[in-house]
């Protein structure tokens, strides 16, 4: 299997250029199954890897090398998402339980969002009764989208969520997208609002909310505004998503900065010529040009 290197993280491809002009052999960066990480016999496997016969550390998926310290593991490209401690997340509700709801976050369970997790109506803080298990439903029901934030993980790998943050909460009207959760670059925040006139979240989980821009008043909870989105900000949204699919196609990662230099290249295409294959490609590759340069 080939894959672009220039479609990979770009300080990925301008480190592994450093590596080989060093003497010693260091673990290559993009792999596929069977290729030799190391004959290091120094390392520990981690996950994707696997010990030969002759003693040397193999590579079982295909995609991006992590050295932590002695632990070597292979990041997949196309994977499921697994989620860490603090990651900033978009899910769907596919169930109330009791005091909890049962959230799809593109992982190989649902998560779970408890009762005590969520910020009241008002922000007020005190226990959870009968009357407010009662009344789950007024606040999220199947189907609703939220954003969330990685509270723990249980032993069988499910997710427990909160919203207790006001950014956090029920969202309004906008776009979900869904990519490959390897593609979403990891940053110190994921909220942005972006100077062409729109908000995204870039969800750890692959999911992609990409919405109005709202005043700073704004509160996350279950607030809801279901106002007309104007025909001006609707054309944003949908270019804003297809510049967006035009990274995820052609393997580029998404953080604020590769999407606005995506969006730049976009403006000589309609919204719905992006959709096309040719176009789609030359985007991508205008913005991996321009992000190699700021990376030289």
């Amino acid at each position: 299997m080939s894959l672009d290197l220039a479609s990979v993280d770009i300080s990925l491809a301008l480190e592994k250029k450093v590596n080989q002009t060093q003497n010693e052999p260091q673990p290559k960066f993009l792999v596929t199954p069977g290729d030799v990480i190391t004959k290091d016999s120094g390392f520990m496997r981690g996950h994707g890897t696997y010990m030969g016969g002759d003693e040397a550390l193999y590579a079982s998926v295909a995609g991006v090398v992590d050295r932590v310290n002695k632990l070597i593991s292979v990041l997949p490209l196309k994977t499921r998402y697994n989620g860490e401690i603090g990651d900033v997340i978009v899910g769907r509700i596919v169930e109330v339980q009791q005091k909890r709801w049962k959230v799809e976050t593109n992982s190989r369970l649902d998560s779970v969002l408890a009762l005590s997790s969520v910020n009241l109506p008002g922000g007020e803080l005190r226990r959870r009764g009968v009357e407010d298990e009662l009344s789950m439903r007024k606040h999220l029901v199947e189907g609703d989208l939220i954003s969330a934030e990685v509270q723990n993980m249980f032993h069988d790998g499910s997710l427990s969520l909160h919203t207790r943050s006001l950014k956090y909460g029920k969202l309004n009207q906008g776009c979900l997208i869904k990519v490959s959760p390897s593609l979403v670059k990891r940053r110190k925040t994921h909220f942005h609002q972006l100077p062409c006139g729109a908000s995204i979240i870039l969800g750890n989980n692959g999911f992609i909310w990409i919405s109005p821009t709202r005043g700073e008043d704004a509160e996350g909870g279950f607030t809801q505004n279901l106002e007309v989105v104007p025909e001006g900000e609707r054309e944003t949204i949908a270019r804003l998503r297809n510049v967006v699919l035009c990274l995820a196609e052609n393997y580029t990662m998404l953080w604020d900065t590769s999407i606005m230099y995506a969006w730049e290249a976009s403006t000589k295409y309609s919204i719905p010529e992006l959709l096309n294959q040719d176009a789609m490609r030359d985007v991508a590759h205008l913005t991996q040009q321009r992000l190699l340069m700021d990376a030289e």
